[in-house]
């Protein structure tokens, strides 16, 4: 009995003891966690609207349009040309009527590539006044060379009809030929100067065509509207209240001037566009606008017509309007 009683008091003794050991052992850390690296969300890349060079250089001619319209009358000219005022004058007739007799002092670029080849050598600081024939396709370079950036101004009905009649001339005509001078030259934008090239080249895809350097004659221009060719449409530039004393059958208006841009989304791009003011003067302006917008525009000759166009213009060859 007494040998039971110790052998149960030796167990407690132990298991106090190992309970005391157990107790007394160091409880392992659990190794720290290093915290996971904070991943930053890129923000997102917003592209800038892509930027139309040429159609902000061609809607702000319109939008940016001076008193002048960008003409100035042949006497006034003339009067500039007498006084030796500080200007580079453009002819772009053929080099051929160029040779025969041209304003004193004046370059030569005719019509055509010539003259978007002329674009770096003509000056960023001082006027570029811009003369042909009738004042048509100066119409069309004055409006290229302000789109590129030039401060040019066709002068008013061109040789023909406007230059050669101003008492005076006579005095100032030389036939010798003028190189470009050494100037500033102006800034083009590549876009800008690549589209007015374009232009330019494109005259030999319409020539001896209809379409001749951008242009149409009346009597072409009739056989549309006799034939109701629903390719091709009309629109008129001249006033309002001109329009609407009477103009070509299925015309639309929108007057030249400041502003006007703002109404070419009226216009088909699926068309040809037959633009027509007075003399053809401005329409020529319209015309190269409009191209150089993407639109297949072209210019009847000599417009309605006035006095200064002789026979030539829609009035002048009888032909009718409606009101």
């Amino acid at each position: 009995m007494k040998n039971r009683v110790l052998k149960t008091v030796s167990l407690m003794i132990a298991l106090v003891m190992v309970v005391g050991l157990s107790a007394c052992a160091k409880t392992p850390e659990t190794p720290a966690v290093a915290p996971a690296p904070a991943v930053e969300t890129p923000a997102p890349v917003v592209e800038a609207p892509k930027t139309d060079v040429l159609a902000e250089a061609a809607n702000a001619y319109f939008a940016n349009m001076p008193q002048d319209v960008y003409k100035i009358a042949e006497k006034d000219f003339v009067a500039k040309v007498k006084a030796a005022e500080d200007m580079l004058i453009l002819d772009i007739r053929s080099a051929e009527d160029y040779a025969k007799g041209h304003v004193k002092g004046a370059v030569n670029a005719p019509w055509g590539p010539a003259v978007a080849a002329s674009l770096d050598k003509l000056p960023a600081d001082k006027p570029v006044m811009i003369y042909c024939y009738t004042g048509q396709t100066a119409g069309q370079a004055v409006a290229t060379l302000n789109i590129a950036g030039i401060n040019a101004k066709s002068v008013n009905l061109g040789w023909n009809l406007g230059i050669s009649k101003v008492e005076g001339i006579a005095d100032l005509t030389e036939t010798t030929a003028n190189e470009f001078p050494a100037v500033t030259a102006a800034t083009v934008k590549p876009e800008v100067k690549a589209a007015i090239t374009a232009y330019y080249d494109g005259l030999a895809a319409v020539k001896g065509t209809t379409y001749a350097n951008y242009k149409i004659s009346e009597d072409d221009a009739k056989k549309l509207v006799d034939t109701k060719d629903a390719s091709a449409m009309f629109l008129s530039v001249r006033k309002a209240e001109d329009y609407a004393k009477g103009h070509i059958e299925g015309a639309i208006n929108v007057p030249f001037g400041k502003g006007m841009e703002q109404q070419f989304n009226m216009l088909p791009k699926d068309k040809k566009i037959v633009v027509y003011c007075y003399t053809g003067q401005t329409a020529g302006q319209v015309v190269a606008g409009l191209r150089l917008l993407g639109y297949d525009a072209v210019s009847m000759h000599s417009g309605m017509g006035t006095p200064a166009t002789g026979t030539a213009g829609w009035l002048n060859k009888g032909f009718p309007v409606v009101q």
